[in-house]
C-alpha cells in the first residue's frame, strides 16, 4: 500500500529483507540457537541430546513427545512442554507460509 502524505510519497518497507531464515533452512547451530532462547531451562539439560541426535529445522518441527522419549527425555513434563514451544514455532511456520501464499496469489 502505498500512501500520500503532503505530495510525499510513503513506501511499504519490504517485509522480507527482515524475515529470518525459514525453519526448513536451519542448521544444528540454528536449532541449538533457539532451543536455547525458548527453552532455556531445558537447554541446559537437553542441548546435548539435541545436538548429539543432528537436530536441523526440517526435523525440529516434525518432533513429537515419542521422538522425544527415544532421544531420551523421559521426564513426561519436560518433553510435553519442548513439545509446546515446537508447535508453536510449527503454527509460526504455517502462518508465514500461509502469508507468503496470499502474498504471491495477489501478485499472479
Amino acid at each position: 500500500m502505498i500512501l500520500e502524505d503532503n505530495q510525499n510519497v510513503i513506501k511499504p518497507r519490504n517485509s522480507r529483507a527482515a524475515r529470518p531464515k525459514v525453519v526448513y533452512q536451519w542448521t544444528v547451530q540454528d536449532v541449538q540457537k533457539w532451543f536455547r532462547r525458548h527453552c532455556y531451562d531445558y537447554y541446559v539439560l537437553y542441548g546435548e541430546k539435541f545436538l548429539q541426535h543432528e537436530i536441523i529445522g526440517r526435523a525440529l518441527i516434525r518432533i513429537n513427545e515419542n521422538q522425544l522419549y527415544r532421544m531420551g527425555i523421559i521426564n513426561p513434563d519436560h518433553s510435553q512442554d519442548i513439545c509446546r514451544e515446537i508447535l508453536k514455532l510449527r503454527l509460526k511456520t504455517y502462518i508465514l507460509e500461509f502469508r507468503d501464499l496470499e502474498r504471491n496469489n495477489l501478485y499472479d
